[in-house]
């Protein structure tokens, strides 16, 4: 692995080799997109190595394929298990993702051989359907995990998980005005880029902490 992007079939290489981030694209977006690649960007400058994949509806879609919803939760989260296993020997191994590909990393954290997980927008429901929340297996997780978040985040804004039963082992780092792409409006007189650069900042610090523990 080096310290430039490498593009290969199956996966986006970017930065060191260790510590390592495998990183899991969202529902709707590869890979490859803006977000995902200034990230990893990002995390490179700080020396974090990014490993992006993506899951098999993606993959199809990019070799061609029609636009089609993901994957069902058990295929998502064995492909998962099926990437952890290529690059279980790298050291300080952490995997997380944006958020469905986040909130799969943290379903299986507690089960794989990583150091921590990184969950960037984290599903905590449904748009609109703030009742019907995802946060059961975040009650007992054992395994460090990071969440970085936007303070309105329409999937998870930071009263509604105030009222959350989560975890002592997840830490949250909210970002002002921050959507679900972490993007904050103008008016706020944040930028995208600012939010981004403290969500890799966040990411580094939390990484470099869990790879010297």
């Amino acid at each position: 692995m080096t310290d430039d992007t490498e593009s290969a079939s199956d996966y986006l290489r970017t930065g060191p080799e260790s510590p390592c981030l495998l990183l899991a694209h969202g529902a709707g977006a590869p890979m490859g997109s803006a977000f995902m690649e200034e990230i990893s960007g990002l995390l490179a400058e700080r020396g974090v190595g990014v490993i992006r994949f993506e899951f098999p509806y993606m993959q199809q879609r990019r070799n061609g394929g029609k636009k089609r919803p993901p994957d069902r939760q058990p295929v998502l989260l064995d492909h998962w298990h099926s990437v952890i296993e290529q690059f279980h020997s790298v050291e300080n191994l952490f995997i997380g993702g944006k958020s469905m590909g986040g909130r799969m990393a943290s379903m299986i954290v507690d089960e794989a051989p990583v150091k921590g997980c990184v969950c960037l927008g984290y599903p905590f429901h449904p748009p609109s359907k703030p009742e019907k929340t995802r946060t059961e297996h975040l009650k007992d997780l054992a395994s460090p995990v990071l969440i970085v978040q936007g303070t309105r985040d329409a999937l998870g804004k930071q009263e509604e998980v105030a009222d959350y039963q989560l975890s002592d082992s997840i830490s949250l780092c909210w970002l002002e005005d921050g959507d679900h792409d972490l993007k904050p409006r103008v008016r706020s007189g944040l930028t995208h880029e600012q939010h981004l650069i403290s969500a890799a900042d966040a990411i580094a610090e939390f990484i470099n902490a869990q790879s010297a523990s």
